[in-house]
Order: structure tokens, then sequence, then C-alpha cells
């Protein structure tokens, strides 16, 4: 922090500051400066503070503050761009959590008003009710916000038809560096004229840009020297060459607008508040995309021009490194479907139009110019809504080229160069060449359709040599993109990773245009400084200080697969997948999705690992509360280990995390109680009436809540009047002798089912037992769920050994082991392999092979004729199915829908939620009651209650079950409960 800034100067801001404001050394506000230090880039600073502003009065008040304290504000939406542009030593300027109001939609002119926190996605759900949209489709756009995309001039995918964000920029309402209000928009030259003639810096602003642009000198420099203009993607330096063709400069009749000049320029010139957006109509209901396989990145480029000529609406390239990163992950493998063989890339070529025969023509056109030319080795064609998820794979690239291993990784360099389409394979040639020279490896994909493929050389930043070969790359690379007149920069901006570069591209005469017009709009230097201009040297301020030995963190999960703890949390590229919101659905992050803060997504989780078990001098890494302060939220939902592309394991990591933590601090009461959860229920149970009494009484349910830490709007679940283990003793007893044609099933009586939930249980046996099969409870213990959600790691370490032992002995390779409860049942699969010694590593392989969720077993034998129809009733009923988390991590709920579905008139819809909210205790605890329940009303809890009452809600999770009963009301049914009602 600067010398002259202190506490005091930030506590006498507050008094006037309705937002928020984290600037002094607690755990709270240094957690916050830590996670604002990085973005998507390789950059890391620490801001001197973070405001989360809530109105314009506070913009303003920060201006004030920054002009007193000579003090750069750095504005930032969701945090990814990729050059470093909201990394920096100033102030960190939030807007993302409360400028996203939807203002205004004009549906006869087709705009739309908008603050700068509206994210791209979020805007186009609503605007999908006009048969309107907003064009500009970044790979991030299910969380890029429009104040993000204005300043780096973001284009996407469908670029070559739907435009830049500079295309389709309106008006823009922005603070200026005095603090004052301005419009920016279309003028002629009378209006031109009559703004340059205001006694403010607005009216100097346009006076002074009047001189630069207006001299014959400057505009034939600008001309000869900025990126030509066949170029789309063009966004080095500030766009004056996007204003000298403009009046008043020129005859002709374009408007003047400074919005043109707005977009691309990182927020360095004004601080935007609201902008206006043209809007496109929605494009033709039909699609179909051609990916062109092929044996080399050259060849894919040469398919790309043949592409461009027959008029596409996207042109995209997915290489080999990507390709392959989808293979065995959970989310991605299933997009596969479209891949033939062993491609080095794939051109996907997007059409669209109003009919399907129209449709056929493009492709079959295309396809036959492909073969003419000898391009491409298979063709497919994916039709309608198949094509969302092979964009998916496109759109992950940059996170799933994370999971490569080692610290040699690909790296945001020279990702963002453009040149005209025509000259893109040439350029890609002499590329490969100039990186081949330096031994390097990279990845190419992207947009090819507009001359831009994002090139990620791998390059090993925590050496000395990688830093200066990273220097060196960019170096050559400019002076390779200057011989084809290209830009350094397409859409993800110059910020501190190219800005000083930019001389070089287009001249010392040019550059000082550049530092002239900060200087016009920006005088005191308050707003982004050190990005476009006056940037610091681009191998400084990386994530990796080079050289530095970091000694290997001791777990107790096994993280190897990761190449240990650090690196499973270095993964984090921080593309910001984990910001989506339940409009995009999607489990990850439901925190996040409650608070929109950056602190309770998983990008931060990751971070604030990162760079303490990265910098910590303590014995104990994890012995930090700021890691805690960031933890806290966590709903351990397991959301990140499928949805994030780079399979950063939050779930896993906090669990690790807390075991340390209470090594060092103590372990709360609290969470002894919830871990030994099975052990108080065993004692209980011997007395459930008494229990349930005294949870429900009044008077002791009131104390044990409070004692307990727990909300009192919550209910406490009842002990059965049975264990599931003594009623299955009995019931095998008695029923010995009935048939089961069908083989036996191990079922592993959860801890949950049996002292909670035993009649669903009952049921489960009763079902599976008409049906034929023979039911067997093996030996074994709980299943350590509740010690694993509250961190006591070793705790759960202990029952994952004795399980296993247990289970491997007593139940032979072929018969499957069953559960009720997924939470429970899933450990199998999921934790116990990275819990047992590597000694037991096979047994607990198998054992987890063997293991099922009863929906998948069900569903399963459906599949195998083994269970049909004919045994339930023909009734009709509708269910709306919720998801448990564990369930859409590691496996899916298709197999509940198959099992739900198979009574003839059982039609089953999954409700689109996330999270319920629950997440076994989180929800019950006192402090976390009100995100949990916020949580549930974002999806969940409305569409329930829209639902008529004779609809069965259906939740395979007992914590889910009771997350609806006290969010709505409504009691959900295990789907096992349901299809024992249907059994004839």
């Amino acid at each position: 922090m600067p010398q002259k800034l202190s506490t005091a100067d930030f506590i006498n801001l507050q008094e006037n500051f309705s937002g928020a404001l984290f600037f002094n050394h607690t755990p709270l506000h240094n957690s916050q400066k830590l996670l604002y230090s990085t973005d998507a880039s390789v950059y890391q600073e620490k801001p001197v503070a973070v405001a989360i502003p809530k109105t314009n009065e506070d913009l303003k008040a920060l201006i004030r503050f920054a002009r007193e304290q000579k003090l750069s504000l750095i504005p930032r939406a969701a945090g990814t761009s990729l050059a470093g542009q909201v990394v920096g030593a100033g102030l960190v300027v939030d807007i993302s959590k409360y400028f996203d109001k939807i203002l205004e939609v004009n549906t006869e002119e087709k705009w739309v008003r908008v603050q700068p926190g509206v994210i791209r996605d979020d805007l186009n759900v609503k605007l999908r009710e006009y048969g309107l949209m907003f064009g500009p489709e970044t790979s991030t756009s299910s969380r890029a916000m429009i104040g993000g995309m204005v300043g780096n001039n973001s284009c996407g995918l469908h670029s070559i038809v739907w435009g830049c964000t500079r295309d389709h920029l309106l008006e823009a309402s922005v603070l200026l560096s005095d603090g004052t209000e301005a419009i920016f928009r279309n003028l002629d030259r009378n209006e031109f004229y009559a703004k340059a003639s205001q006694n403010n810096l607005e009216g100097n602003i346009y006076r002074e840009i009047h001189k630069i642009l207006h001299n014959p000198f400057n505009q034939e420099n600008i001309v000869q020297g900025f990126p030509k203009k066949s170029i789309k993607r063009r966004n080095t330096g500030y766009a004056l060459d996007m204003l000298i063709d403009n009046q008043p400069f020129t005859e002709n009749e374009i408007p003047f607008n400074f919005c043109k000049l707005l977009a691309g320029s990182e927020g360095t010139l004004a601080f935007i508040t609201e902008v206006k957006l043209n809007l496109l109509p929605l494009p033709p209901k039909e699609a179909a995309l051609v990916c062109v396989h092929c044996n080399s990145i050259d060849e894919s480029l040469k398919a790309n021009l043949v592409a461009l000529a027959h008029k596409p609406t996207a042109s995209e390239l997915v290489d080999k490194y990507i390709l392959d990163f989808t293979i065995g992950h959970h989310e991605y493998e299933k997009n596969r479907f479209f891949i033939e063989g062993d491609p080095k890339a794939i051109l996907m070529v997007e059409f669209m139009s109003e009919t399907l025969s129209d449709l056929k023509s493009m492709t079959d056109s295309f396809i036959a110019d492909l073969k003419n030319a000898g391009l491409g080795y298979a063709h497919p064609v994916v039709w309608a809504e198949q094509t969302k998820p092979a964009w998916d794979v496109r759109k992950a690239g940059l996170g799933l080229i994370r999971n490569l291993p080692g610290d040699t990784q690909p790296v945001n360099l020279i990702e963002d160069c453009a040149v005209d389409p025509q000259d893109l394979p040439q350029y890609i040639a002499d590329l490969e060449v100039l990186l081949k020279k330096h031994s390097l490896n990279a990845s190419y994909y992207a947009h090819a359709g507009a001359g831009e493929l994002h090139v990620e050389p791998m390059i090993n930043l925590k050496t000395t040599e990688g830093k200066n070969l990273f220097r060196t790359v960019l170096k050559e690379t400019a002076a390779l993109v200057k011989t084809y007149n290209g830009s350094l920069s397409g859409e993800h901006g110059d910020g501190r990773l190219r800005g000083e570069f930019i001389e070089f591209m287009i001249g010392p005469e040019n550059f000082a245009l550049l530092h002239e017009v900060k200087r016009i709009f920006d005088p005191q230097n308050i707003f982004n400084s050190g990005k476009i201009t006056n940037t610091p040297p681009m191998n400084e301020s990386l994530r990796y200080e080079a050289e530095k030995r970091i000694d290997k963190t001791e777990t107790i999960f096994d993280f190897s697969e990761q190449e240990g703890i650090l690196r499973l949390s270095e993964k984090c590229s921080g593309s910001g997948d984990c910001r989506k919101t339940e409009l995009t659905g999607g489990t990850m992050c439901p925190s996040y999705m409650a608070t929109r803060q950056e602190k309770d997504t998983t990008r931060a989780r990751a971070n604030i690992l990162r760079q303490f078990l990265t910098n910590s001098t303590k014995e104990n890494k994890f012995d930090h509360p700021e890691i805690k302060e960031v933890m806290d939220l966590c709903l351990s939902c397991k959301g990140c280990k499928s949805e994030c592309p780079s399979s950063v394991d939050i779930a896993k990591m906090k669990g690790e995390f807390l075991q340390h933590y209470y090594d060092a601090n103590g372990v709360p009461f609290r969470t002894k109680m919830i871990g030994n959860f099975t052990r108080s229920q065993e004692l209980a149970s011997h007395f459930p009436g008494l229990y349930n009494f005294v949870i429900s009484n009044p008077v002791t349910e009131k104390l044990t809540k409070k004692i307990l830490g727990f909300a009192q709007e919550r209910e406490i679940p009842k002990l059965a009047s049975q264990t599931l283990k003594a009623w299955a003793k009995d019931y095998f007893r008695k029923n010995r002798d009935n048939s089961s044609d069908k083989g036996i099933v191990y079922l592993f009586c959860d801890e949950f089912t049996n002292f909670n939930d035993a009649e669903i249980g009952q049921k489960a046996i009763k079902l599976l037992s008409k049906l034929g099969y023979e039911v067997v409870i093996p030996n074994h213990l709980e299943s350590g769920r509740t010690y694993l959600s509250k961190g006591l790691v070793r705790e759960a370490q202990k029952i994952a050994i004795k399980n296993v032992q247990l289970l491997s002995d007593s139940i032979p390779n072929d018969r499957p082991i069953i559960g009720i409860e997924p939470s429970a049942i899933l450990t199998l699969r999921d934790e116990y392999l990275d819990l047992v010694p590597a000694s037991m590593k096979e047994d607990a392989k198998r054992i987890a092979r063997q293991t099922f969720l009863i929906d998948e077993f069900i569903a399963a034998e459906i599949d195998e004729k083994r269970i049909r129809k004919e045994n339930f009733t023909t009734e009709k009923k509708l269910i709306k199915l919720h998801g448990h988390c564990h369930q859409k991590a590691l496996s899916n709920l298709t197999t509940t829908k198959k099992m739900l579905s198979v009574p003839d008139n059982y039609e089953v819809q999954l409700i689109p939620s996330g999270c319920c909210g629950m997440a076994g205790s989180f929800g019950f605890e006192e402090e976390h009651y009100e995100t949990s329940m916020k949580i549930g009303e974002l999806v969940l809890f409305p569409t329930i209650r829209k639902q008529a009452a004779e609809t069965i809600i259906a939740a395979n999770g007992t914590s889910c079950r009771h997350q609806i009963k006290d969010g709505t009301g409504r009691t959900a049914l295990h789907p096992v409960e349901i299809l024992w009602e249907a059994l004839l």
C-alpha cells in the first residue's frame, strides 16, 4: 500500500460509500485482496483495496478518492480477461454484484439498455421472449459481462456474421475522470462541434480529439500504421482508425461516436455505468455443424478457406490437444459423439437456415467442395440440438488444455493475434517454424473463420528460462504478425501482456497519439493505469516466481493423480466457468449463484489455496484463516469435479484443508457432533421415542438447536422407530423361502437410510425382492460421509479402509453393491479410491466398479429386459425430478429418469435445478441457513411451488427432501418409493 494511504483514509471513504470496501489486514479483507490479485491471465499483483459499489454515487466517491490519493481504479466485471487487464496494485472496482440490471428493451427499434454487470447469456435469456438477441458470443458468454465485453471489444465464435461488441455499441453512459457524467452516442457534424464548445472536461475531450484526428499527417500515419481493414478483429491500442472515416473528419455520412473508441479501451478512458446495445433477430431455427476431420492443422486451415466461400455462420478450429483432454472427462466425454478416428484437428463449420431442405443443400454443397479439394477424411454433420454439446467442446478449450500434467503449461501469450483469413494458413505455417525454433509445442484452436487462432505455446513459467522465453516468443511473433499487417490483439486486448509491443506494431508516431488520447481523457491517470500505455514489462508480476523452491505438501487424500494438491489448485485457469448463474444451469457453483461474490466461486477457492500453499512460511501451510474464510460457503457439492473443464475438485481440497486446519486450531464442538452422527444415532436408536420427543418438543427442540448451532427454522430429522438393519433381519428370516431367480444384490445400508429413512430402505428391499432379486446386507461400517463433509478426513480414512476390507472379502467379483442415498454410496466410487493405502488400491477399484446407485442398477436391469413395464401400473402420473449433486457429478440423472419411466404412463421431467442448498449439515447451520435458502429459491423452490398437488416430486437425496419440505411444504419421495407404489 502506498505510504500516504492509511486505514483511516479508507474509513473516511467508507462513510460516503454504500457498497463494500476491503482494505485492512483482517482475514476477510486480506483474502479479498488476494483473490482479486489475479484474473484468467498469468499475472498476479495484490491490489491495495477492493470495492464493490452499489450505486453511481459510490462510483463518483471512488473517482474523487482516486484523484485525491493519486490511485488507479481498476474496473472489473467477471474477471475472465487473459491479458491482465484487471490485475494491478490499485483499487479494484467490482461491478458484477450490483450493476446487473436490464433497464429497458425497445423491440421496435431493436435495442436494449443495460448496466455493465449484466451477463451476456443471461441477457439473451431475457431477450429471447422478444425474438431478439445480443450477437457477440465469447466462449465465456455464460459469465462474461457486458462491461467487460465493451472493455475488450469481445467478438466470439459467430463474429463473422454477428460482429464484435463495437459493432453493436450504440450509446454509453460514463463517468469521466473528474467524476462528471457524459453520454457517448452518434453525433453528426453540428452535434460534434456543439459538444466541443462545452466548457468542461467533456468539451475538452472533443476539442482535443478533433485536433488529433483532423491533422492530415496523423490521418495518414493511422491509415498506414494500424492493422489492415480486412481484419475484422483488430484491437491494437485505441481504435483511432475507426474514427477517422467518420464525421467531422470526412464528408461522408457516418456519424461520430466515442463508443468506437471506448470499445477495446480496457477501462482506461472512462467508467461505464450503462450501455445501449443494438440487437439482432434470433438466428434461423435450423442449424447444422459440419465437423471436418483433418490430418493436420494446415489441412484444416485450407478447409477454412473453402468454408468461407460458402458463407457459414461460424468456422472454428479444435486441435488434438483439446480433443484428447475430453477423453475420460466426466462432462465432456459424452460430447465426443461426433468424433471419428483420431483427427489432428477438426474444423467446425456451422450453417443456419429456416428450412431443413435449404440447410441440407448448404451442408451437401460444402462437403462436396471439400471432397473435390481432397480436404478432410471424415465430414460428419451434427444437427439441431446436438450442435450445442459439440460447440461446448470448442468453448471449453481454454480450461481443457489446463489438464496437461507438469509445470510446462499452455500460456496465453500469442493467442490473440489476428490476420486476414486468407493469410491464416501461411501465417500459422510461419508461426509453427518460429515455435519449432524454440522447441515449443502449442495448442491451436478457435476462430479460423475470423483469421484468429488461439495459439497457446507450452512454457514453464516457473523457471527463469521459461520467463525469458515468454517474452522472446511474443516479441518474435509480433514481428511476424506485422509482416502480415495483422493485429497483435484481436479480442482479448492488450492489457499488460501486449501493451509494451503496441509501439512496435503501429509505429512511434501512432503510439504517441495513444498516449495523448489517454492524457486527454484521463489527465490524472486514475483509470486502469498501466494498461495499453505505460505498461510494465510483460514478463513481470507473474503468478509464479522463477526458481522458487516449494516443499511438497503432505496430504491424507491421495493427490498423486493430480501431481499433488498444489498442482490441482494450479489447474484453475481463471476462466470463470464457476461464475455462471442459475439461468445458464448446472450445479457449479451454488454459493456463487446465491451470493454473486467472487470469494464464493470455485476459482476463488483454488486461488486462495494456491497462493498460501505456494507462499506460506508456516510448517502447516493450511493454517490460515483467509483460506477458511473463502472455503466457508463451499457446499462440497462436487459440481466442480465434473463441470470445471480443468476438473478442479474443490470438495476434495476443502476436506483436506479442514483436517489440517483442525490439526492446528482444534475441532469445533458442532463439527464433532455432525461427524459422529452415526454414533449418536446408534445410541439414540435404542430410545427412538424419547429422542424424537426431545428434538420436536418446542422447549427442548429450541435448546437442542441452540446448543448445536442449528437454525431454529429447521426441523431436525427424526429417527425411525426401528433401524433398517433390525427390520431387514426380521424380513429376511420371514421371507427366506421366496424365489429370487435373478441373483443376489448386496445393499449397502448407509447410516441415513438405516436410522432416519428406514421406510425408504424397507421399500427398496421389498421392491427388489418382488422383482426377483435376493437382497443381502453385507457386513460394513457407515459410509464416512458425515466425517468427509466436515473435514474429519482421518476418521473417514479409517472407515474407508475397513469397508474396503470387509466388502472385498465378502462380495464376489460379479455381484453389484447398490445404495439408496447418493452421498453415501458414491463415496465407494469417489473418496475411497483416494483414502486407502496403495496396497489396497486394486481392491478399492474393484469395489468401485461394482458399486451402483439403486437408480443405476434398476435402469441397467431395464435395459437388459430383466425388469419389464408389465410389472407396473399403467396409471398416468407426472413426476418432477430433482437430482442429487453427487449423482450429477459422478453419475447422471438419465438412469433415475429411466427407472421412473418404466411404468407406461409415467412422465418424468427434470427440474433444471443445481444444488438444493441443504448439502448435509450446511443448510442446518445457523450462519449458513440464509444462503442455503437462497440457493433453493434460485430454481428448485419456485418450480415446485408451481406444481399441481397431484404432481409427484422426486428426489433421491435425504438432504434434498428435507430442503424441499422446509422450503415449499411439499413432501418429496425417493424414486424407490414411487416405483414401489407403482408395482403391481
